[in-house]
């Protein structure tokens, strides 16, 4: 009878090896085979990538209904083999960021009434990247320079850059390609003019004897021009027709639903999400055009794109937001022009204390404006090291309207009643309109017409009028 050949090779193995006792335990030596016999064994990891022709391809291309129809050519086709089978990977990439961007591209597309295909070209400028910055200063999705961009009302400082918001890119692109469609009256031709310029186009043409198609210009326009074009072709089949790839993407990327919040301040976003309890990394996605996670002076009223679960919380309380947004906590009182230091155990001096037991949904934020009193003051009188809270945790807060005996017997510090004249407040460190209001039981506009301020902006040793 004959011996397969794994009992023939195993067996071999094992008596080799049998002698090697300082490597492997002799008490073991079948087991000590197995493992080198299968590290002996190849591992491979492979991919299924099918195979396709030209012809197959054409007809696919044909029976596409796109509102910017092509005929394949050796050059498509190229790009199609090399984003298919040789850059699988780069596919891959722009796929599983598609879903991100794609639903807002094409309705931005369909309010210019442009072809929804174009879309594809921005996986052409920056591989769907809203950050990316090309060799000569291009930046953002659509990879704008500096100039152009501020044609299209995107501007840029040291910490805003424009160019990288998707929403104001996508509008500034559809304009310009827009334009360049009127220039040219061809699609083809008007992303040729997006990449290399109309002035280059425009010499195209005239070198070619006057043709207007993308391919009676293409040896006369830049090279990589020339190769622009396809490679976009090349995408808005690949992207059609990723089953017939097998280009599957098993976890796919989606955008987060967001709404848009104005705080009308200069912020920074670690306060923001310090303050509402946000998620950071979601603030930076949501909002790629701030580079330093800084919204400066000079762009206090650019609107914040913010998770839409967490909306109508700050917009219920987004007086104290963004009155606690420009205030640093400090651990001091400002008493005539002496600086008197308050310990947190001095701060925390049993008065009328409240024991408040956390509900779902609850953040410190909420809990300590429906208290009167600041986030900072619950984490010091709670000895917590973050803002995060869990439901039925039990805080302990000296209500901003009855404050601790300690606070009280500071008052004088920060307050004078004078009989013959109004009653006023000397603002402290860390103090906000909101939480003066509080402690007083006004409204922020009160304070505001008693004091005759235009503005939520108030600083340390500034007196009040409060009643």
């Amino acid at each position: 009878m004959k011996k397969s050949l794994s009992r023939i090779v195993v067996p071999a193995l094992i008596s080799c090896l049998l002698p090697l006792h300082q490597a492997f335990s002799q008490e073991e030596p079948l087991e000590a085979a197995n493992t080198i016999f299968e590290e002996l064994l190849p591992n491979y990891h492979y991919e299924y990538i099918p195979d396709f022709t030209y012809d197959q391809v054409a007809k696919r291309i044909k029976a596409m209904q796109t509102g910017m129809p092509f005929e394949l050519n050796d050059r498509i086709f190229s790009f199609i083999q090399y984003f298919t089978v040789r850059n699988r990977d780069y596919t891959k990439m722009v796929l599983a960021r598609k879903d991100k961007f794609f639903p807002m591209f094409e309705e931005t597309l369909l309010k210019h009434e442009m072809p929804t295909d174009i879309e594809y070209l921005s996986i052409i400028e920056s591989g769907l990247d809203p950050q990316i910055k090309s060799r000569v200063g291009a930046m953002g999705l659509w990879q704008f320079m500096p100039a152009t961009g501020r044609m299209y009302g995107m501007h840029v400082n040291s910490d805003i850059d424009d160019r990288m918001d998707p929403e104001l890119s996508t509008d500034a692109a559809a304009k310009y390609l827009k334009s360049l469609y009127r220039m040219f009256g061809n699609w083809e031709v008007a992303l040729a003019a997006y990449n290399c310029g109309p002035g280059n186009v425009r010499k195209a043409i005239r070198r070619s004897g006057g043709k207007t198609t993308f391919w009676g210009i293409y040896d006369y326009l830049p090279k990589e021009t020339r190769s622009y074009v396809p490679q976009f072709q090349a995408m808005l089949y690949i992207l059609n027709h990723l089953e017939e790839h097998n280009l599957i993407l098993e976890e796919p990327t989606y955008p987060i639903d967001y709404d848009k919040v104005r705080f009308d301040r200069a912020f920074s976003l670690e306060k923001l999400a310090e303050l509402t309890d946000l998620c950071l990394k979601d603030l930076e996605e949501l909002n790629p055009s701030i580079k330093h996670r800084s919204v400066p002076e000079s762009n206090r009223s650019m609107a914040i794109r913010v998770p839409k679960t967490k909306s109508i919380f700050l917009k219920e309380n987004l007086a104290w937001i963004s009155d606690s947004l420009g205030n640093k906590p400090n651990n001091v009182l400002l008493a005539s022009s002496q600086l008197i230091e308050v310990t947190p155990v001095e701060k925390a001096i049993s008065g009328n204390r409240i024991t408040y037991q956390v509900k779902s949904g609850d953040v410190l934020g909420s809990i300590a404006s429906r208290h009167g009193v600041s986030v900072t003051q619950v984490k010091e009188w709670n000895n917590l090291n973050s803002n995060l809270i869990k439901v039925g945790q039990t805080l302990y807060i000296y209500s901003g309207k009855s404050q601790p005996s300690t606070a009280s017997s500071n008052r004088s510090l920060a307050e004078n009643t004078n009989s013959s004249g109004p009653k006023t407040y000397t603002v402290k460190p860390g103090d906000s309109l909101w939480i003066i209001s509080q402690k007083h039981s006004l409204s922020v506009e009160q304070i505001k017409r008693l004091n005759n301020l235009n503005t939520n902006n108030i600083k340390p040793g500034q007196r009040l009028i409060i009643g």
